[in-house]
């Protein structure tokens, strides 16, 4: 065990040593690090947790634990662990374990660490988490901090230029880069080699299917599993219900489907997004929308005979709306009229809808901004909202339609 941590040490320093893009967030890391709760840096694998925990705690007295090793599940004695944790580190301060969620009955396990006074930060790349094991053992004990792929802000942060004040002889360089930054994602490894970008992110994309989702559920049906994945990843930003995809894909069960379906956003490889009404029962039966967590990924895996530019934007535009804080299940949906015109978000403040949002990647056609101006005013009305926003590729100007003024913002601008 003692070779072990050691090990893991040397990859700690090793890890430390390297240089990393500071990410954009509101957390103050002196007042996280200085708070007695549990910090949980939660996300999907391979978005930087990991080195987001190290940067927290560089230049602390910190303990390591990577629990994405075999031979330290294979060998668990937590009695053990603790007494050597305190001969490799000695006093430490701080105790980081990386995807924790691979240990049996982390969660209690923490807890005690927890009530023993450690002061703890944890990562993990399962959103079941924060639901279930996390409600259970460690209500009130913790609190989260949830990384996604780099930002389009992020993005131009690694390639050396700011977003906000870019210049007039920049232009053809910011094109070029919104135009990548939309097909090809933000995932940090695919950002840092683009020519790699999307046989990296077709691997990673089987191993989040294969190893945290059949594996941890011991799921039999792994082609089944994966046919899902597939069709989802080639459907997203479309409708989707679980009895349509059970009779589409041929699966033997409708709870089989809502299972998978679960099991595939437990990752947050997949999210959901519900269609508002006033009325709990009615949204609950309606479809959902399906949207993946990385452009990227739809390049690499989706079947696909065109670009989907406009599919794409508005894929991104779902995704920085999660890194705003906006709830797929409770503060973000889609709307349909009475007339089925349909507006992409609802964002919702308690009880009060805040915002429209329509994304368009091209609204420079008569016959397109029409429709698109009139599904936004008539879902406005029926919402009784009107704070309009229509996010596109370039475009910006206001449009003023049946008294409401609905701005024009390119996605770079949002």
């Amino acid at each position: 065990m003692k070779t072990i941590i050691l090990n893991q040490r040397k990859e700690r320093d090793e890890l430390m040593s390297r240089h990393y893009l500071t990410r954009r967030n509101n957390q103050d890391n002196e007042s996280l690090l200085n708070s007695h709760l549990i910090k949980l840096i939660t996300g999907p694998r391979r978005v930087g947790k990991s080195t987001q925990a190290l940067l927290m705690l560089r230049n602390k007295n910190f303990a390591y634990l990577n629990f994405d090793n075999q031979p330290l599940l294979d060998a668990w004695d937590a009695n053990l662990v603790m007494r050597m944790l305190d001969d490799v580190y000695p006093n430490y301060e701080y105790l980081l374990l990386d995807e924790v969620q691979n240990l049996k009955a982390w969660d209690l396990w923490v807890s005690e660490l927890y009530r023993q006074g450690k002061n703890l930060i944890i990562t993990g790349s399962n959103a079941k988490m924060l639901s279930s094991e996390m409600a259970t053992a460690l209500t009130g004990k913790y609190i989260q901090v949830e990384m996604l792929p780099f930002s389009l802000e992020e993005f131009f942060d690694w390639n050396k230029l700011a977003l906000h004040e870019l210049k007039e002889e920049q232009k053809i360089e910011t094109s070029v880069l919104l135009d990548d930054y939309l097909r090809n994602g933000g995932y940090p490894e695919a950002v840092a080699s683009r020519q790699l970008a999307r046989s990296y992110l077709d691997t990673l994309f089987d191993s989040v299917v294969w190893k945290d989702v059949a594996k941890r559920h011991n799921v039999r049906n792994i082609t089944d599993l994966n046919d899902l994945a597939m069709y989802l990843v080639s459907n997203f930003c479309n409708l989707v219900s679980a009895n349509e995809l059970t009779e589409e894909l041929g699966f033997s069960s409708v709870n089989t489907t809502k299972k998978y379906m679960d099991y595939l956003h437990e990752p947050y490889l997949f999210y959901y997004l519900p269609r508002y009404n006033n009325k709990l029962k009615l949204m609950k039966k309606a479809p959902r929308k399906v949207y993946v967590v990385d452009n990227g990924f739809v390049g690499a895996k989706a079947f696909s005979l065109s670009d989907n530019l406009g599919r794409l934007l508005e894929n991104q535009v779902f995704i920085e709306l999660l890194r705003r804080g906006y709830d797929s299940d409770k503060t973000m949906f889609y709307y349909r009229s009475r007339n089925n015109k349909e507006v992409d978000f609802v964002l919702r403040k308690g009880t009060h809808i805040e915002r429209l949002v329509q994304v368009c990647y091209d609204l420079s056609s008569p016959k397109t901004e029409k429709r698109e101006v009139e599904s936004l005013v008539e879902c406005a009305g029926e919402l009784n909202c009107n704070n309009l926003v229509i996010v596109t590729n370039s475009a910006h100007r206001v449009i003023e339609k049946c008294g409401y003024k609905i701005e024009v913002v390119p996605i770079s601008r949002f």
